[in-house]
């Protein structure tokens, strides 16, 4: 058999982030296959994660605190369109918000409108148009927590 020494597992505790050094993200969707992938990917890459599976569950999650990041699906059942993100964004204005959206036209030669876009205008940070690459996500999370980092010091601990 072989045994690791003391300082071989001690050194790969040391690598291992606590979890309270972790960035704490709160995803919403009431789909549960997105949110298993995203929290299967965002754990791997040293994230607290926290799974809403719809609006209410994510607002009721949102007041236990704690999170430094949400990503939101713009259309989900119980809530009227927009009206998750312009929500999430009153009740926690320095979190950043990551709007994303699968939504698709029927008909693609009519006149669309831009919901990501739209999602901006009402307090998103970053839009993120499903289905979205894991590198993409990774990349506007990273963007999300530098820029509020720079702009709330105190209020974020990491």
């Amino acid at each position: 058999m072989h045994y690791e020494s003391e300082t071989v597992q001690q050194m790969k505790q040391d690598v291992q982030p606590r979890r309270d050094d972790m960035a704490h993200i709160l995803v919403v969707d009431d789909d549960p296959m997105v949110c298993m992938a995203i929290e299967v990917y965002l754990e791997r890459h040293n994230f607290r994660v926290t799974i809403a599976d719809g609006g209410e569950a994510g607002l009721r999650a949102l007041e236990s605190g704690g999170f430094d990041l949400m990503i939101i699906d713009i259309f989900m059942p119980h809530m009227r369109g927009f009206e998750s993100i312009r929500i999430f964004h009153e009740r926690a204005p320095t979190i950043p918000l990551i709007a994303m959206s699968g939504y698709a036209f029927a008909n693609l030669n009519s006149p669309a409108p831009d919901f990501l876009r739209m999602a901006l205008e009402l307090g998103a940070s970053r839009c993120l148009r499903k289905p979205f690459t894991p590198v993409a996500l990774l990349t506007v999370i990273n963007e999300c927590l530098s820029e509020a980092r720079s702009r709330f010091p105190s209020a974020m601990l990491r």
